[in-house]
């Protein structure tokens, strides 16, 4: 990953903000003196916390506010951080008015080998100017583009889906699919199962208790995953800039502008496709499974769903094939976007987010030095009685209008927040819409009485058991 005065060399030059004074995040971090007013523990030797993070890190963060608050450090991950919890906390890092944290170096520890310079990973001016650029992508033109690629993908392979089935990899692979149309534009042809793997070693890579690239380890795989995808997405990108033209993303990423006209350097484009496949491939796998599970296990809710989208989209055709979600109804799912809602604030797809300060600040009455790597719980504040009533139960109408505005902004981020706001929530939004039209004009979902996996909480939700539901035509 290129250093912090690397990437700045990289952009434009007018308007530039000096960012931090640390080259790399492994630079300038603050000793153990400087973090030890602040209550915590180092947990075991040599390992620090990390191995019971990853067995429960919901268990693990409750038991840490319990015993310390919500400023607290632990030591995990080759190093210490500081827990920042609660929706003043998100507030504070993710709208980050004084830009104090780092986004950039925040993720670097974990993404360091796998997702460089993605979107998320730029700060300030690098970002607000990559951002602005690669924003054309969801402009309406080729929204509709994508809407009218989501409606026949989908409809295809939900066809089948009748009878028992585990969700998780079914759905897995048709987002993966339609990120093959519509963000690559091409036919998924032999290298499909490459890139899915590809994916998938990234991603857990990206919480490998080993961050060395070492034979036979899940980062030497995920390092690899990178290298196949950078070779595949490289070719890609020059032969769509040969070609010119084209709807989906990828065709709009490689052809973008910066502000002074230039396009986006091949590799950034690379960069940035790899990482926004990622999102949308892995990040939707996991919003879409859990709102299916909260459907097959609330059906009353199903049922009002179902009601809204039938009344949209006129219901099925005289064939009995659902009709397509036209991309102009898409604001008329009201209660849909609710229960969607809902989902994402049972299971955000994002549970933590990590940052680095690059300027010292106080919080909750403590001082934090700079240089101290510093992270939000998104999965806690989610689920805390400070801001929900009866938080473990579902209820999207904790989404009304006058609810939403009645609660702290920051109470609910699974986008994230402020300029690092999700570029592709309403394209995610979208997508969610179109496979419920298709799914719940042809089936009814149900699953076992008491039905309730255990889900693997990082790096990226998922059920263990691959969500075991049944498709019952209507």
């Amino acid at each position: 990953m290129a250093t912090l005065a690397q990437s700045q060399s990289d952009k434009p030059k007018s308007g530039d903000t000096v960012v931090s004074t640390f080259n790399h995040w492994s630079e300038g971090v603050p000793s153990e003196a400087d973090i030890a007013h602040i209550p915590g523990d180092a947990g075991w030797p040599i390992v620090g916390s990390t191995f019971k993070q990853l067995a429960d890190p919901h268990a693990f963060a409750n038991g840490r506010i319990d015993a310390y608050g919500k400023v607290y450090k632990t030591r995990s991950f080759g190093g210490w951080n500081v827990a920042l919890v609660g929706a003043e906390a998100n507030e504070l890092v993710l709208f980050n008015k004084e830009k104090i944290f780092s986004s950039e170096q925040g993720w670097g520890p974990v993404l360091d080998l796998l997702f460089p310079r993605g979107l998320m990973l730029l700060d300030f001016d690098h970002h607000r100017i990559d951002r602005r650029a690669l924003s054309i992508a969801f402009k309406p033109g080729p929204m509709r583009h994508y809407s009218g690629a989501l409606n026949s993908g989908i409809s295809r392979e939900v066809a089948n889906w009748e009878g028992p089935m585990e969700f998780y990899p079914a759905i897995k692979k048709l987002t993966l699919d339609l990120a093959a149309d519509s963000f690559l534009g091409i036919p998924w042809g032999p290298e499909a199962d490459k890139i899915n793997k590809a994916f998938v070693d990234m991603v857990q890579a990206s919480v490998a208790p080993i961050r060395t690239p070492l034979p036979f380890t899940k980062m030497k795989r995920g390092v690899d995953g990178r290298a196949f995808l950078v070779e595949f997405l490289t070719k890609e990108t020059e032969k769509r800039r040969k070609e010119g033209g084209g709807q989906d993303m990828f065709s709009q990423f490689a052809t973008a502008t910066r502000e002074d006209g230039e396009m986006l350097p091949v590799d950034e484009v690379v960069d940035h496709m790899n990482f926004l496949m990622m999102a949308a491939h892995d990040t939707i796998t996991s919003s879409a499974t859990s709102l299916i599970f909260q459907l097959a296990t609330n059906p009353e809710w199903q049922e009002k769903v179902r009601e809204e989208i039938m009344a949209v989209t006129g219901g099925p055709d005289g064939e009995g094939k659902p009709r397509s979600l036209d991309y102009g109804d898409m604001g008329k799912l009201e209660l849909t976007e609710m229960v969607f809602k809902e989902a994402l604030r049972m299971i955000p797809p994002v549970p933590s987010m990590p940052r680095r300060a690059i300027k010292e600040f106080e919080f909750g009455g403590y001082r934090i030095p700079a240089g101290q790597m510093v992270g939000i719980n998104v999965h806690w504040t989610h689920h805390s009685e400070e801001y929900w009533e009866n938080p473990c139960t579902f209820d999207p109408m904790r989404f009304t209008p006058d609810k939403v505005k009645a609660r702290h902004k920051y109470a609910w981020v699974p986008f994230g927040g402020g300029a690092h706001m999700c570029l592709g929530l309403h394209f995610a939004y979208m997508q969610i819409k179109v496979l419920l039209a298709q799914i719940l004009q042809s089936y009814r979902i149900e699953a076992a009485e008491g039905y309730s996996p255990d889900w693997q909480a990082w790096p990226i939700p998922q059920p263990k058991d691959g969500l075991k539901i049944e498709f019952k035509r209507l």
